[in-house]
């Protein structure tokens, strides 16, 4: 694996044509980043250190949240990079490492999303299982299938790009690796690092976005059955937050796929920002959905204030 690792390093872009305005961005970037550092990072304290937080549907929004984490710190490494220093040279190792991290933690995200939406599923339709079917057992056997699943699936497309020549361009059309801006440059057949991305979306968030619509249309279906108007609101307002997460996650993908896929004619600057905005909108406005929507996460938010004034 890594065959070319001593190669001549591949040489990011930030935003071709508008270098002068890096310093500007970089600022912009650097309080996004910061912001989805301290948001997630409070919700994993508050969900650690609150036992009335000590729940399966909050573990898997600890889950979320690390995720988030661990996308922005690793997106954000080589984008600070490239618009402080101008430091635009990545070697081929780190190169597919980092690919292989955004990409891995994307699935993982998805996956995530999926498994909360069962949770709401077995919470509001058959909440007499819920604690016999979500024990602490099953959420770490849970977690720990999602993060395999993730990071497994991922490995042979990363395997295969390492092995490939690449002779001619080194330069790369963003200021963070993914896999198929790099695909381009390689000098071999591709037909594998097509097709495989293809069946992979297919496998994960294709089919766990058709997951979690299913999921909602049974919670729907057994939320119409209540006879008060009140309680219908009260389960459906238990959504509400993971609703607005799907959402939030699964238009951005959507939006950035289009782009790469039939947007030729589309100005680059317009690949690059939906890029950003995949990496950075729904870490950055995660927690503040789960913030505003749940009440004992906003309680722990007022404490934590409330104690910091002491």
């Amino acid at each position: 694996m890594w065959s070319n690792i001593s190669a001549a390093p591949f040489l990011l872009t930030g935003s071709p044509g508008l270098e002068i305005f890096h310093p500007w961005i970089s600022v912009s970037f650097f309080v996004i980043y910061v912001s989805i550092l301290l948001s997630n990072g409070t919700l994993l304290f508050l969900i650690r250190e609150d036992h009335t937080l000590h729940e399966p549907m909050y573990y898997f929004l600890a889950i979320l949240a690390a995720t988030d984490l661990g996308v922005t710190l690793t997106t954000m490494s080589t984008v600070l990079g490239v618009l402080w220093l101008d430091y635009r040279a990545i070697s081929h190792g780190a190169y597919y490492f980092q690919s292989y991290l955004i990409h891995s933690l994307s699935v993982v995200e998805s996956g995530v999303l999926f498994v909360m939406a069962y949770d709401r599923f077995i919470a509001i339709c058959n909440p007499l299982r819920y604690t016999s079917i979500f024990t602490i057992a099953k959420v770490v056997k849970i977690g720990l299938g999602v993060l395999m699943r993730s990071f497994i699936l991922i490995v042979p497309i990363i395997t295969t790009l390492s092995g490939f020549p690449y002779y001619k361009s080194r330069v790369l059309s963003h200021a963070f690796c993914l896999h198929q801006n790099v695909i381009k440059l390689a000098c071999a057949d591709i037909t594998f690092n097509r097709l495989y991305p293809i069946v992979l979306v297919s496998l994960t968030g294709f089919l766990d976005s058709v997951l979690i619509l299913i999921s909602y249309i049974l919670i729907l279906n057994s939320v119409m059955r209540i006879a008060s108007v009140k309680e219908q609101a009260k389960a459906l307002n238990t959504c509400v937050s993971h609703i607005s997460c799907v959402l939030v996650f699964y238009v951005t993908v959507t939006g950035l796929t289009l782009i790469h896929r039939f947007g030729q004619y589309v100005p680059h600057v317009v690949h690059i920002i939906m890029s950003y905005i995949y990496f950075l909108f729904p870490p950055f406005m995660n927690p503040i959905i789960y913030s505003i929507k749940t009440k004992q996460i906003r309680n722990g938010i007022n404490c934590l204030l409330s104690f910091h004034r002491i």
